[in-house]
């Protein structure tokens, strides 16, 4: 049959979707809600410092058309804000769309509000038949990828964090996500965050555009970025340790308000008591788009992580892959879609017999996927989060020389290994 089925609808399930469909496989892309992009409906941020060298190389791998409408859908290019240059900022409401007809257009089975609850195996068997849905129907596959995520359900929102959020996931409408690899029996990782709890906030949230001054809507308009100073006595600095985007526990984020234009005003900060955030000049009429509680908390992270080996395959499981979220404690889509898409490329040899594909360290996709997994290894990775943006991975680039905006350089890197365009070979025929 030689089919793949990829569960969970976000960034990385794009991807991996993407490149199994350009190796040739019939590919069906399970998303419990009706949208899908998950994250990506609420994010919005690409090409920021390393993202830009990991986009050119994905670009140069093979899934080019991803990168393509997240270029051709920015509302804003090159902005700089506190620690990070050159992003784009695409539109999160025009995006969705966009890439589901891009998609169906390449022939990706969709099936949305289709929540996966359980796997079909025989006893005692490693591989996975197929993948049991909330409503009682069962997707049969050869081999599945696994991006469902690490966020929800929403009790861990107020066992973790700071109240249920009834985030863009919307897992009280739509039901839970559900951890597949547990299910199949595997024990997954759970991230933690500084004094020992489990998890990791979200780190923004939405505020509608219209509902701020219009000064600072025609800032945001015209450079896509605001940076309003906070009274003294409104500045919180603890927020910065929850923040699973450690690229953004800067001191400016604590003593300012940072906004971004991605169509509606993204607040990065993972909550900001409303009371509070309408004292502040320009914010009197503030109000939260997503998270809905925005005021009081956001969802929790990174409590689901699947072992997994450099080339994304489940430790445990003979045809299971992962990505995302689901595959380490990564920020960021650009690093769903990495890693997405080195999940459905390999699916797709795991289903002809052919040697998975891992990529060199010396590309910096390769060296993230291939640090991540042997800082897990021991505790202290645990609380460290990775991502091409900042903190200690960016950092690694830079003192490896590997953060680049030459589109040519990566992709003579990429060429050094005999590895341009390896997304779009066919291996089904």
């Amino acid at each position: 049959m030689n089919r793949v089925v990829v569960i969970g609808g976000g960034w990385s399930g794009v991807a991996a979707s993407v490149t199994a469909r350009n190796a040739g496989a019939q590919v069906t892309l399970l998303e419990k809600t009706d949208m899908i992009l998950g994250l990506g409906n609420v994010g919005g941020i690409m090409r920021n410092n390393g993202r830009y060298t990991a986009a050119e190389e994905n670009i140069a791998l093979g899934v080019d058309e991803i990168f393509a409408l997240t270029d051709k859908l920015s509302r804003h290019v090159n902005v700089n804000f506190p620690g990070h240059d050159h992003a784009s900022l695409y539109d999160v409401i025009r995006m969705e769309p966009a890439v589901r007809r891009m998609l169906q257009e390449k022939g990706v089975e969709i099936m949305t509000v289709a929540r996966a609850v359980d796997v079909v195996r025989d006893s005692g068997e490693k591989a996975l038949r197929a993948i049991l849905l909330a409503d009682g129907r069962t997707v049969e596959g050869d081999v599945f990828v696994e991006t469902t995520g690490s966020t929800g359900p929403m009790g861990n929102c107020l066992a973790y964090g700071n109240g249920c959020s009834m985030c863009v996931l919307r897992c009280p409408a739509f039901g839970p996500r559900v951890s597949l690899t547990q299910k199949a029996g595997v024990s997954d990782i759970m991230g933690r965050r500084k004094g020992g709890s489990f998890g990791a906030f979200s780190g923004s949230g939405k505020l509608a555009k219209e509902s701020l001054s219009e000064e600072i809507q025609k800032k945001l308009n015209e450079t896509g970025v605001a940076v309003i100073p906070l009274p003294k006595e409104l500045i919180a600095p603890e927020k910065l340790d929850m923040k699973v985007c450690q690229q953004y526990a800067l001191e400016e984020f604590a003593e300012n308000i940072v906004l971004l234009d991605t169509g509606h005003a993204k607040i990065m900060t993972p909550f900001f008591p409303l009371e509070k955030l309408r004292k502040v000049p320009g914010f009197e009429d503030a109000r939260y788009i997503d998270p809905y509680a925005g005021g009081k908390g956001n969802s929790i992270r990174y409590l689901s992580v699947a072992e997994r080996d450099d080339a994304m395959r489940v430790r445990g499981l003979e045809n299971m892959l992962c990505g995302g979220e689901k595959s380490g404690l990564f920020v960021g889509h650009t690093e769903a879609i990495s890693t997405g898409a080195l999940a459905g490329h390999n699916a797709v040899r795991w289903l002809k017999g052919l040697r998975p594909l891992e990529l060199p360290d010396q590309l910096v996709i390769g060296d993230l996927i291939s640090f991540a997994n042997r800082s897990l290894a021991e505790e202290k990775g645990l609380y460290t989060r990775y991502t091409f943006a900042g903190a200690d991975f960016f950092r690694r680039m830079k003192e490896r020389g590997m953060y680049t905006t030459d589109a040519e350089e990566v992709r003579q890197r990429v060429r050094k290994f005999g590895l341009e365009g390896i997304y779009r070979e066919k291996i089904i025929r």
